[in-house]
C-alpha cells in the first residue's frame, strides 16, 4: 500500500488505519432473528425503538413478537421525532432512565437508530446533556465507558446508522445540526433487512439513496489518512481517519450500485432487485465512512437542514418543516466535487464512471465538470430540489448558511482542502441552482 501515490506518507502524518464495523446480518426475513440475538448479547428486558408511523407497520410487529417469542420483556418508544432535536433526545433519554432495559432494539431510519444510541448513552453514563456532544457546541467529553447492546433494525436504505459511532440532531437554540460521534455508540449488531424498503415513496428512497451516494463519495475523496496527523496513542485516532484502502472496497462498490440501481428504486416500488441492491449499497457505504468520514457536502448539510423554514418533503409523513437529511446533502454536492475535484482528479473520475457517467477521453481538468454533471443528471431522474433554490434558500441565505456549516470541523477537515470561510461561502453560492 506504501507504493499508492494517493497514500504516499507524510512527515508527522499517520501510517496506520483502523478497521472497526457492527456485527451485520443482510437478508431478506432476518428481522426475524432479533428475539435470538437479543437473547444471545444477554439482554432480558429490552427497550424497542421506533417512530409513531412505523410502530403502525409489520416490520415493527415482526421485531417485537420475536423479542417476545425469546422470552424477552420489551418496553415499546414509538416517539422519535423524524430528523430528531436535542429536546427528543433528552424525552428519549428520560424514558430510558426510566425504563431501565439491560438492551435496545431500534427499528427505523437514522432517525430512529440515533435516538435509540443517544438514549442509550444518557441512561448509561448520565451527564449533562452537551458533555458528550461534539464541540465547539458541546464539551466533545469522551464517552467514559461501554453501552448497553444495542441491535439496529434499518427500514430505509441509506443512512448507515447501523453501521456507525455517530448520531445526530438539530441543536433547536442555534438552528444548526451537531451529534455526538464515539465508537462506543456503534451498534453491536445489526439486521438488514431488504424487504422493508418495498413500502418505501419513491421520494424517500431517492433522499436516503443519494445519502449513500454521498456516504461513499465524500469518503473515497476525503484527505488521505496518511496526511491526519499521527496520534500519541491508537485511543486518539479519530473514527473519520480519512480515505484508505479498506475504506475504497466499500466505496467503489456502494457507487457502482447505486449508479446501477438508485433510479430504478425510486421509480418503481415493485422492482425488488433494484431496491435490495441499494439496501446493500447502503451497507457497504456505511461500513465505508464509518471507518473514513464524510466531508463538506455533509457538513454543509447542517446548515441546509438547521436552518430550514417552510421546506415540506414529498413523501414524508412530518407534522414540521425538514429538508431530509439525504436531500440536504445532495442539494450541495455537485459544487463541492466541481470545486475540489482538481486534489485528486483521478478519484473524482473513478467516481463519475462507476455512477455510469461516460467519461470517455475526459481528462484530469475535466473531473469536476464530469462528476458534476453525473450527479446532477441523477437528482433531475428522481426528482430532487433544484440546488438550494429547490429547499427554500437563495443569495441572501449564503452568510447564514456559511457561519452555520463553518463550525462543523469535525466534517470539514476530512476534506482534501482546507475549507475556508469564504470558500464555504463560494461553495454554498454556487449550489444555489443547478439547471
Amino acid at each position: 500500500m506504501s507504493c499508492c501515490h494517493h497514500y504516499e506518507f507524510v512527515e508527522g502524518g499517520d501510517n496506520a488505519f483502523t478497521v472497526d464495523a457492527s456485527t451485520l446480518t443482510f437478508g431478506r426475513g432476518c428481522l426475524r432473528e432479533a428475539g435470538d440475538r437479543a437473547a444471545a448479547l444477554g439482554m432480558r428486558r429490552v427497550a424497542l425503538f421506533t417512530d409513531p408511523h412505523l410502530a403502525a407497520l409489520p416490520h415493527v410487529e415482526t421485531v417485537r413478537e420475536s423479542l417476545r417469542k425469546a422470552g424477552l420483556d420489551v418496553v415499546v418508544y414509538d416517539e422519535v421525532r423524524v430528523e430528531p432535536t436535542d429536546g427528543s433526545f433528552r424525552n428519549a433519554a428520560r424514558f430510558a432512565r426510566e425504563a431501565r432495559p439491560d438492551g435496545y432494539v431500534s427499528v427505523g431510519g437514522g432517525s430512529v437508530i440515533d435516538t435509540c444510541k443517544a438514549a442509550n448513552l444518557y441512561a448509561s453514563h448520565p451527564a449533562d446533556f452537551l458533555t458528550y456532544v461534539n464541540a465547539p457546541i458541546g464539551d466533545g467529553a469522551p464517552v467514559p465507558g461501554p453501552l448497553a447492546p444495542h441491535i439496529a433494525c434499518p427500514t430505509t436504505s441509506g443512512t448507515g446508522s447501523e453501521c456507525t459511532g455517530i448520531t445526530i440532531f438539530d441543536f433547536e437554540s442555534m438552528r444548526a445540526k451537531t451529534g455526538i460521534a464515539s465508537r462506543a455508540l456503534r451498534p453491536s449488531q445489526a439486521l438488514v433487512d431488504p424487504e422493508v424498503t418495498a413500502t418505501l415513496p419513491g421520494a424517500v428512497v431517492a433522499a436516503s439513496g443519494f445519502d449513500v451516494l454521498s456516504h461513499a463519495l465524500e469518503s473515497y475523496t476525503a484527505r488521505p489518512y496518511t496526511r491526519r496527523p499521527a496520534p500519541d496513542n491508537f485511543a486518539q485516532r479519530p473514527m473519520s481517519q480519512g480515505a484508505n484502502p479498506w475504506s475504497d472496497l466499500g466505496c467503489a462498490e456502494a457507487l457502482r450500485l447505486t449508479g446501477e440501481y438508485l433510479v430504478r428504486a425510486v421509480r418503481d416500488a415493485a422492482d425488488a432487485e433494484a431496491r435490495e441492491q441499494m439496501m446493500w449499497a447502503a451497507t457497504l457505504a456505511g461500513i465505508a465512512f464509518g471507518n473514513a468520514g464524510v466531508h463538506a457536502p455533509h457538513g454543509m448539510s447542517y446548515a441546509v437542514a438547521g436552518l430550514v423554514r417552510d421546506y415540506m418533503p414529498p413523501g414524508y409523513d412530518a407534522d414540521h418543516a425538514m429538508v431530509p437529511h439525504g436531500m440536504s446533502v445532495i442539494v450541495n454536492a455537485p459544487a463541492v466535487f466541481r470545486h475540489l475535484a482538481a486534489q485528486a482528479p483521478e478519484r473524482h473520475l473513478d467516481g463519475a464512471r462507476w455512477l455510469g457517467a461516460d467519461a470517455a477521453g475526459a481528462t484530469p481538468a475535466d473531473a469536476g465538470e464530469v462528476l458534476a454533471k453525473r450527479l446532477i443528471g441523477m437528482m433531475r431522474e428522481t426528482d430532487m430540489p433544484n440546488g438550494l433554490s429547490g429547499v427554500g434558500y437563495g443569495e441572501a441565505d449564503i452568510a447564514a448558511l456559511t457561519k452555520g456549516a463553518y463550525p462543523q470541523q469535525r466534517l470539514l477537515k476530512n476534506a482534501p482542502v482546507d475549507i475556508t470561510e469564504d470558500l464555504l461561502g463560494e461553495l454554498f453560492t454556487d449550489a444555489v441552482q443547478y439547471w
